[in-house]
């Protein structure tokens, strides 16, 4: 099929066309503009991207048109669609329909953890020879891409909770299949669309409720709100819980705990990576991998870009990139850390970027979110909301106390790295979007120091 995407630069519609283009489809889309890295990837994958956007993009040899999830109902591309007589659907029903009918899903929920959890599981079955499908919200080190089309049974795909399309406001992930279904953790996240935690509750409910009897649920009892969303589900699938596993200990070099008497070592940090891992470790044991496989398969695990990826090191300075957002991602990024970097001095500096995250609703939450950390510096949020709904960073500087400070831009940010840092220090970046590039500019900041 000729296949066109509107938003076809973002990370998830991005990696789609990737897909849709390996599953021999002939792929073209537009955005208002394509930015690093994903210019690259469109152009080495022969996707060609329309810019701006505009009616004229779009003709009446399509087939079919995938509308991205940001894309509103009085977009000029949707309106010519709609006045072309174009099939359309969203991204998570194309994904459904094209792919999911015919494989067994094994797809990953929760508020955090869904990305390492789903790469996980992607390399573990490669690397025992299951040849999976999968699609990521980021791209496993293991693979260098956030897709991949196998010719196995199996499809690993990250279940949003976020809402699907302007003519689709339910979850992403009811649209997905599941078969295996792992559920990690819950609490209130995407403030922009649910008012309250129980909103996503029911939305967890209805999507444990379509696990078919023939699957498998593995789901975290150390969330309450899974618990509610359980009670609440009409469950028919075989239920596998977990939560913290036994004999955990963890060092520089990872985790390590005990399954069933056996061992295993992950190269992850922080005690939720050993929950998520514990979780992966029940769903790939009910698809049928023996323990050795899963053992090997989670030593060789390489982790995932922009998830503790230390960027570079110089002058006794590590700076690393993490995508932590939510006021709990940040609390427990910064704790792995914490163990993981033990006897240095670990520097928080944190950009509120995504729709919840620069809302007020997470005001008191953040404040607690950074005991880890030595110093804490913070930067404007990411984007403009009205006076009343935005988080205020330099009351939070005053909550979180003397070791922290606000700044009006990510330019002063740096030159206070710049006058303070010392060796043996811990540049801890936490952002979901691109922080201004502010990784680079910190190592070129220190090279120059030091």
């Amino acid at each position: 099929m000729k296949i066109y995407l509107i938003g076809v630069a973002g990370t998830a519609m991005g990696a789609f066309a990737g897909l849709l283009k390996a599953a021999g489809h002939e792929v073209e889309g537009s955005d208002s503009g394509v930015y690093p890295p994903m210019d690259a990837k469109l152009q080495e994958w022969g996707i060609p991207v329309k810019t701006p956007y505009q009616a004229a993009n779009l003709s009446m040899d399509l087939d079919w048109v995938v509308v991205g999830n940001a894309i509103s109902q009085s977009h000029p591309e949707v309106q010519a669609l709609q006045s072309l007589g174009l099939a359309y659907a969203s991204f998570p029903q194309t994904l459904s329909n094209l792919f999911l009918q015919d494989r067994q899903s094994i797809v990953a929920t929760g508020t955090h953890g869904k990305t390492t959890i789903s790469a996980l599981l992607a390399h573990t079955l490669v690397h025992a020879g299951f040849d999976p499908s999968f699609l990521i919200g980021g791209i496993p080190k293991n693979f260098n891409e956030s897709f991949r089309l196998g010719q196995g049974a199996h499809f690993v795909v990250e279940g949003d909770e976020y809402d699907t399309a302007y003519f689709d406001k339910g979850p992403k992930f009811l649209h997905y299949r599941p078969k295996y279904l792992l559920c990690s953790s819950l609490e209130h996240d995407h403030a922009d669309i649910y008012a309250n935690v129980d909103q996503i509750v029911e939305r967890f409910a209805q999507v444990l409720s379509l696990v078919p009897e023939e699957g498998v649920v593995v789901l975290n009892t150390l969330y309450p709100e899974l618990q509610r969303a359980l009670e609440k589900a009409t469950l028919k699938a075989k239920l596998i819980p977990y939560a913290e596993p036994q004999d955990c200990w963890e060092n520089e070099e990872g985790l390590r705990f005990t399954v069933d008497g056996q061992a295993i070592r992950i190269p992850l940090s922080g005690r939720h990576n050993a929950q998520n891992a514990l979780g992966c470790y029940r769903i790939l044991q009910a698809v049928g991998l023996s323990h050795d496989q899963i053992r090997d398969g989670f030593e060789a695990f390489q982790g995932v870009k922009r998830r503790m990826e230390v960027v570079g090191q110089f002058g006794g300075v590590t700076v690393i990139d993490d995508f932590a957002h939510h006021p709990t991602a940040v609390q427990l990024t910064l704790e792995g850390a914490r163990k993981r970097f033990k006897n240095q001095s670990i520097w928080a500096l944190f950009e509120p970027r995504s729709a919840s995250s620069c809302r007020r609703v997470f005001q008191d939450a953040y404040a607690q979110s950074f005991d880890s950390a030595d110093r804490v510096l913070l930067a404007p949020p990411g984007r403009s909301l009205e006076p009343e709904l935005s988080l205020d960073v330099a009351k939070l500087a005053t909550q979180i106390g003397s070791k922290a400070e606000a700044f009006d831009s990510v330019d002063a940010l740096i030159r206070a790295v710049r006058e303070g840092v010392l060796p043996n220090t811990v540049l801890l970046c936490m952002s979901n979007g691109p922080f201004e590039g502010i990784h680079q500019r910190l190592l070129e900041t220190i090279q120059s120091k030091f």
